[in-house]
């Protein structure tokens, strides 16, 4: 199995990665647009239902000609950003403390260092 910091420098897990968020744009866009559904979403990218069904599905490998329409499609914008793969596997390690290191405090106020804020 791969550590994490491995995991991310490989192409698996970027094309699985840009692949679900693009199902989650997709769906969100599908849900919050009750006129629109798989067949007007087609329609309106030029392509069949089934090609939309295969995007749902996570069967489909984009061009980047159909990720920038498909991103159009749903009314986002198609912003890619490159940034070096060892800073963003150290920024994600030191985000990932910090969402993990949450400690909890428990301050008593018969305690002293309540006793020693000054609360207006």
């Amino acid at each position: 199995m791969l550590k994490k910091e491995e995991l991310i420098k490989t192409s698996e897990y970027w094309f699985e990665t840009i692949q679900n968020e693009i199902f989650r744009q997709v769906s969100e866009y599908l849900e919050s647009n009750e006129e629109m559904n798989q067949t007007k979403l087609a329609e309106k990218l030029g392509v069949t239902k089934g090609y939309v069904s295969q995007i749902m599905n996570g069967n489909f490998n984009y061009t980047l000609k159909k990720l920038i329409e498909l991103s159009l499609a749903v009314n986002k914008a198609p912003i890619i950003e490159f940034q070096d793969i060892n800073e963003f596997v150290k920024d994600n390690t030191i985000r990932k403390f910090k969402m993990d290191f949450n400690p909890i405090i428990n301050v008593s106020c018969k305690s002293e260092p309540y006793k020693k804020l000054k609360i207006a």
